[in-house]
């Protein structure tokens, strides 16, 4: 919590991502460490500090060094949440347009980022809510185990495609709710297949031809086990399907952490959609400078996250996903799919009533 000369306070929520340590991330984040940091090195930079623009501060801190060794990326990400709200706050305006303001981004239209909710492991009766919710993108459905969740030949997850496909016909009320299927599969279509290009692909097409008529987008197909191999794997699966002309979208995900890496996988076409993790980018600087990039390279700027996070960290990537043009923001956190939705869903509607208010 930042406090203000007028009184106003600032505020930020130091979150890590659910999967600590994995994909190469920063290990577990411990809060009572943060604090001891906060207090002696990071309170005395900013005491007396002018927080009426974010940029430049916001790098100071994202960049800055403890005994030589880089912030942890949680608590990188806590604090400039509270630098944006500051400027926000001392400019009487919302996050979003001070990130439009600062990073030049040249748009009048602020406009609803499709959401994409997580089911978590309840993956038909949260299924149902989204539905009921007509929410844009869904449902996660956390494929994280292959003998119970994907089958040792992919199985399990085809029926389940057929069986999402089919309730959303049954339980729509309007024709014209159509949905995108996204679902995580932490590598696991990598491991039955051996990592086989080919197989991994003959697969995909099987889910797509399931999924139809809507459009299907798988996460982490495979997990190479190091940044390039991973990177050089999608970028040959996203090749073979766009040189086949097929509809299936990769997104890219572990090994896709930072601001490099982001930048990386953009240049290789490693994937359709790249998930800008928003606690694994550190400073939220980074998370717009990402999306920022992925749309001039003609990926989609998925504004991601973790189920981990708050609904401070939520609201103020939310903020962000609409100011850069996200093609879809996660609806965070938890994974009980109506908390996430409510807290999303609202900062939305909230934030875009408060501009149309002063135009």
């Amino acid at each position: 919590m930042l406090i203000l000369e007028d009184g106003s306070i600032a505020l930020g929520d130091a979150a890590a991502v659910q999967y600590s340590g994995a994909g190469g991330r920063d290990p577990l984040f411990v809060s009572e460490e943060g604090i001891e940091i906060i207090n002696e090195y990071i309170k005395p930079i900013l005491i007396g500090r002018d927080v009426s623009t974010f940029r430049d501060l916001a790098e100071e801190i994202d960049s800055m060094k403890v005994k030589g060794v880089q912030l942890h990326t949680a608590l990188r990400y806590g604090i400039t949440q509270a630098l944006l709200d500051a400027a926000a706050k001392a400019n009487k305006i919302t996050m979003a347009e001070v990130v439009r303001k600062e990073y030049n981004i040249k748009s009048d239209v602020y406009k609803r980022i499709p959401m994409f909710a997580q089911s978590g492991d309840d993956r038909y009766t949260n299924v149902d809510k989204m539905i009921i919710k007509e929410v844009e993108v869904m449902p996660h459905a956390l494929i994280n185990h292959i003998e119970t969740k994907l089958g040792t030949e992919g199985e399990i997850l085809k029926k389940y495609v057929a069986w999402l496909r089919g309730r959303v016909i049954q339980l729509r009320t309007d024709s014209d709710y159509d949905p995108i299927f996204h679902i995580d599969v932490y590598g696991t279509i990598g491991q039955i297949f051996d990592n086989n290009i080919e197989k991994m692909y003959n697969y995909l097409v099987e889910l797509e031809e399931l999924a139809a008529p809507f459009i299907l987008r798988i996460e982490g197909p495979t997990d190479a086990g190091n940044r390039t191999d991973t990177m050089i794997a999608l970028r040959d699966i996203t090749k073979m399907i766009n040189d086949n002309g097929r509809t299936v979208e990769i997104v890219a995900d572990e090994w896709c952490n930072n601001l490099d890496d982001v930048k990386y996988f953009a240049d290789n076409k490693a994937g359709h959609m790249l998930q800008v993790k928003t606690p694994d980018l550190g400073g939220v600087n980074n998370i717009i400078e990402a999306l920022i990039y992925c749309n001039d390279n003609g990926l989609g700027a998925y504004s991601g996250g973790s189920c981990n996070e708050t609904n401070i960290s939520a609201e103020v990537t939310t903020n962000i996903a609409i100011a850069c043009h996200a093609k879809q923001c996660l609806a965070k956190p938890g994974m009980g799919t109506d908390e996430g939705i409510m807290i999303v869903n609202n900062v939305m509607n909230r934030t875009l009533a408060l501009i149309k208010n002063r135009d």
